[in-house]
Parts: structure tokens; sequence; C-alpha cells
């Protein structure tokens, strides 16, 4: 204000003294005859000027002066009310966040005890860096909702202003629109058709009705609609205000469902696939059949649904049906005959992604998992001797120095002329447009031997019997995943016999397949079904021999100390066998696999686990006798597997893996 009035003095005497300047030149101008008139009025002009210069100074500068201090004084005043009277919470901070001042509607609304000094942290949960954004950051405070913002009101002394935007009628809309939204249910009863099969009818109406019952209490205390698609399938429209409890109660119906027995034999078991993340129904229904899809590969018993991008299961405690499909297995055999040798079987057309049709392959490249075990490249070994008489050329991709089939592999390569085995990198150079690769014994691309040949192929097919992962290898032109058979040997051997006398295997290529299925079923105890023992009939026709299938399971005098080792450091933990072994010397993987085997010999043993450590990682071999589902136990460290055998990685310390460990068992125990 000072300066304005400097301002104004100096424009005044500027003008009075250009005022009596030109006063001057006026009458010097009206000396002189000829410019006597013009003087005049100029003289005239100047006059008039200063008269209106002193009468600024004296009279009107007064009242400029009034009105000026008075409109001044009502600003004050109007902005002081109107931060009082703000329509908005808000509050000023100084510079260490502490408040100075809050309006009448902070007080009102917002907190209403005395908050002059306190911090504002202290009194609401409010993260100020993300109030400074553009954004601002959401806020709830005694009930409602609010978006924060704050700004800077003076830079020098560091105060700022936050000011609150009540959204509480919009958060609860939003809300009651998500919690409103319909998703779809599909339950499927596994295995129906066959568990129905062999009772009597009046058994068949018992469970008909106990199945009923079954689904009014799922939808007790909702609003959801169920529609019986079929005997054994079920459409459920449900909110997301109730399924959001299934999903906290870890869908319960599967625990009720096995309480229903079939025959006194057998128990129910549900396939539940939860579709809720889509748009519409018909996007909510993709999602549901795609989750179910999943649940049924994976063995059924459980229920899966699709959270932020993955999926997420529950269930899984039950042995998976031995469903015995011939025909499924029949199908698959004719298609993999079809996409080797095109026009075999006239109802079937091309599956060459490629695109060229009516061309088979000239080449077959077979691998399995990386440290590969008697499974794994026995199933690859009998499948490549079948093929070699219908392509040009078949090989395995086996890392001999990296597997756990090296008896195997060696007394291939002893008794058979031709070469069987070649490296990864072999089998890179051979891949080409005309090569089919088929992987067996997995089907989690992160496994197999050869990750570049994988992401290379243009044409792959896959043979696996463990249940199925979200992620697995893709795109395929075609995939046999059975969870029900006992090991790949199987599948295999069952694809071999199904296709008759077109093709054949010698004694060698039938004791690797043979040792295959002895191993995933530890000597045909584990895991084996009516099938099994067909299939190992099928090889001991086609000349196995046992006691060279024995001689594959032999080991060295060091790795028996090793195994006995790891065994003798075992603790008992809620039914678990804990072990830990030496991952120092070379056939940890075998000591540690056949010592989690026999641990399952203790009494009160439900599940056995072996770590050992090899380099900045802990590897866990896990074995069950199917009452504790192994595979679900690993999925939770990372891993995956079979119901009876999984296995897992963890950059861990071995502390660390089992302290992990045991909190997954005791999750898996808790939710059983």
């Amino acid at each position: 204000m000072k300066k304005n009035k400097s301002f104004l003095m100096l424009l005044s005497a500027t003008m009075g003294v250009i005022s009596l300047t030109a006063l001057i030149g006026a009458f010097m101008l009206r000396s002189t005859e000829e410019k006597r008139g013009a003087g005049s009025v100029l003289i005239l002009i100047c006059v008039v000027s200063i008269l209106l210069l002193l009468l600024e100074a004296f009279i009107f500068r007064n009242q400029t002066t009034k009105y000026t201090t008075k409109l001044a004084s009502q600003l004050i005043r109007t902005q002081r009310d109107s931060m009082l009277h703000f329509p908005a919470p808000c509050v000023i901070l100084d510079s260490d966040e502490t408040i100075m001042w809050y309006n009448r509607l902070f007080e009102k609304q917002v907190y209403s005890e005395d908050s002059y000094g306190d911090h504002l942290e202290n009194i609401m949960n409010i993260d100020l860096e993300r109030a400074f954004e553009e954004d601002g950051c959401q806020i709830c405070v005694n009930k409602r909702y609010y978006i924060a913002k704050a700004v800077r009101t003076d830079l020098k002394n560091g105060l700022s202003m936050v000011y609150f935007k009540d959204i509480t009628d919009y958060t609860e809309l939003r809300y009651d629109a998500y919690q409103s939204h319909n998703s779809v249910i599909i339950i499927v009863i596994d295995n129906y058709d066959a568990m129905m099969s062999d009772i009597r009818d009046t058994e068949k109406a018992h469970v008909a009705v106990e199945i009923e019952k079954l689904m009014e209490s799922f939808l007790e205390g909702t609003n959801a609609i169920a529609k019986k698609i079929s005997d054994d399938k079920f459409y459920v429209f449900m909110e997301e205000r109730y399924l959001s409890r299934k999903i906290e109660n870890r869908f319960r119906i599967l625990e009720e469902a096995r309480q229903i027995r079939i025959g006194g034999k057998s128990n129910v078991t549900l396939s539940i696939g939860v579709g809720r993340e889509g748009k519409g129904l018909d996007e909510c229904e993709k999602l549901a059949k795609q989750a179910l899809e999943l649940c049924q590969g994976r063995g059924g018993d459980q229920a899966a649904y699709r959270d932020n991008g993955e999926f997420r299961f529950f269930g899984g405690v039950s042995t998976g049906a031995d469903n015995n499909n011939r025909v499924k297995m029949r199908v698959f055999a004719e298609t993999l005959m079809e996409i080797i040798r095109p026009g075999s079987i006239e109802s079937i057309g091309n599956y060459r992604a490629d695109g060229d049709a009516g061309q088979g392959f000239r080449r077959v490249l077979i691998m399995g998992h990386r440290f590969g075990d008697l499974d794994s490249v026995g199933s690859a070994t009998g499948l490549c001797c079948a093929l070699r008489e219908l392509v040009s050329e078949c090989y395995v991709v086996v890392d001999k120095e990296k597997n756990l089939a090296k008896s195997l592999i060696d007394y291939i390569d002893e008794n058979c002329d031709m070469p069987y085995y070649i490296t990864p990198q072999q089998g890179l150079d051979r891949l080409d447009s005309d090569t089919l690769v088929i992987v067996v014994d997995t089907h989690n691309p992160e496994l197999v031997e050869s990750r570049e040949m994988i992401e290379r192929a243009k044409n792959i097919v896959v043979i696996d019997h463990h249940r199925r992962m979200v992620n697995g290898i893709e795109p395929l032109i075609a995939q046999c995943l059975e969870p029900g058979a006992s090991s790949a040997a199987e599948l295999v051997t069952e694809i071999i016999e199904l296709w008759g006398d077109r093709t054949t295997i010698d004694a060698y290529a039938a004791e690797a397949l043979l040792s295959g299925i002895m191993l995933d079923t530890k000597y045909f105890v584990m895991k084996t079904g009516v099938t099994t023992f067909e299939t190992a009939a099928f090889l001991k026709k086609m000349g196995a021999d046992t006691i060279a299938v024995k001689q594959m399971f032999a080991n060295s005098i060091e790795t028996y100390h090793e195994k006995s080792k790891v065994i003798n450091s075992a603790e008992i933990y809620r039914g678990c066998a804990i072990a830990r072994a030496d991952g120092s010397f070379a056939n940890v993987r075998v000591a540690a696999s056949q010592a989690a085997d026999e641990m399952l010999g203790i009494t009160g043993v439900c599940a056995s686990f072996v770590m050992y450590k090899q380099g900045d990682t802990v590897n866990i071999s896990a074995r069950s006798m199917g009452k504790f589902n192994v595979q679900v136990i690993m999925e939770a460290l990372g891993g995956g597997g079979h119901l009876t055998m999984a296995a897992a990685q963890i950059k861990a310390d071995i502390e660390s893996a089992d302290r992990q460990l045991r909190e997954v068992i005791d999750d898996f125990i808790k939710n059983m």
C-alpha cells in the first residue's frame, strides 16, 4: 500500500511539473504576434489541467482512498467468511502438517472434537503425499468416504490446505452395483455315470434326493437361482454379495458332497467352475467353463475361479477318479495317427498349425521334463520306438548328464543298434517346419527339457498324466491330459496298443515303458487302476523282462548311504515326515525321491517331504499315500505335480523353506 501511495505522489508531481512547463510554454508562445491566439488557447488548457490536478489531490483523492479502504476491508471479510463457510470440509496445516485452522464443516462432518495443534494423520488414516497429487486420495472417516486433496497456500511459511470432497453416495452406489453383479457357477458331479451304473434304482433315487438337498443347502440364504441341465450338471446364477461368502467358506459344498455315499463304496465329489469377472453373463459363462475344465483336468473334487487374471483353487483333497475312458483314449490315438499320417482317417481333418493340408511330418522329436526320470524318459523311448515305423526320423531329446534315468539310457544304448537319444542342442538343429514335437510327462513350459524348442516349434502335442495347470504349453495341435492315469508310460502304452498292427515296439522299448509305470506306481502300489494292469500285461506280452526292469532301479552304495542319512534326519510334523538331504553329493535327487517314498512306510505318516539345497534354491520332493494332496501343498510353494507325487523349488535358505513348508501344511490341514 505504501508503495502505491509513493507512486501516486510521484505521478501527481510529474503531472504538475508537466502542466507548469506547458503553462510557461503557452505564455512564451502568446508573447509572439503570430502565435498569440494559439498561446491563449494553450494557456486555458493548462489552467484547466492544473485546476483538475488540484481537485483530484485535495477532494477526490480522499474519497478514492476511503472507497479503496472500504473495498479492501470487505474483500478480507469476504475471504474470511468464505473460508469459514467453505462448502466442503477443509483444514490449514503448517510445515509440520499440524492443524492450524479448520472450517465449520470439518468440525461438523469430519471431526467434531477440538483438533487445533493435532497432526492430521493422528486423527484420520490419510496419505498426505497422495493428497497433493492431482487425483488426491480416498479416505474413510466416521463411515463416510471423501476424496482428500491438498494445495500449497503459502510457500514462505510452508502452509497448505486440505479439503475433503464427500463421495459417500457414489461409493455406496458403486459398491452396491458391484455386490449386485451376477456370476455364473457350473457344478458338475464327477464321474456320475460310472458311479450310478452299478447301484440299484432305490439307491439311485436316494442319491438324487441327497444331491437336490445339497443344492438347496448351497442356495439357502441367497437370492440365487439354479437350473438343472442334466443329472450331473447344474447352472447357478448368484450375486457377488453371496458368492463372496461361498469363497470365504472355501466352497463348503465340496466337503458336504463327500458325505454322500453311493452304494456304500464311493463318495460324491464335485467340480465347480466360477465365472465372476465377466462384463456380462455370456462372458461369465465362458470363464466358468474354463475354470470347470481346469478343475476336471486336475482330477475333480475342487472349485476354481479367476481373481485378477489368476486362477485360484479350493478342495482337491480326494483321489481323482480312474475314469478308464477308453473312448477318449481311442479318439486321441487316432487323432495322433492322423497328425502323423494324414488321410489315415477320413473323418478327421488336418491338424497342422502351419496349414499344410494333407501333409504329415518327416521328423518327430519327443522330450519330457528336465532331470527326466524313468517315467519321462521311458514313455518317450517307447513312443519313439513305435513312431520310427511311421516317420523318417524320430529321436528322444534328453540331457544325458542331468537326468535320473541314466540306467535306462545306458541300457537302451547298449542293446539297440540305432541311437535313440540326442541332446537339446541337436534337437534345436533338427527343428524345422516339417518336425512334430511331442512332450510327455509334463505340460509345464517351465519344466520341459528344452524351453527354446517349445518356443520355436509350431506343431506340438502333449501327453501327460499330471493335473492340469493354468499356464500350460500353448498353442497345441492336440493334447492328452489324463490325471486318472498312473503315469505317462501308461498313457503311451495305451496309445500304442490302440494303434494295433499299424506299428509295434520291441522288448527293450516295452521294458522302458514298464519301468516308467513301476516308478510312478511304486511297484503297482500307488495310483493303480484296471488300465494300469492291462497296459502292464500288454508290455509283458511285447517281451518286457521284469528282472531287467528291476535292475534299472539299482543304486550305488553311496546313494544308499545318503538315503539312509536322509531318513534318519526325518521329523514327524502333523502326520508328515519332513527330512533334509545334503545337496552336495551327485545323486541327491535320486536319494531324496527314494527317501520320500520309503518314509511313507512309517506308521502314522500321510505325506513325506525331503528338502535339499543346490545353489540358492531349495528343492522339495513330496510324496503321499493319497490322504494328503501334495500337489496342492507344492502349488502353494510355487511348484506342482500329482496328488501323490509333487515337487517345488524355493529361492531361500533351508531354514526359511522348512518354515514355509510347515505353514503351508498347517493351512492345508486347516482347510481339509
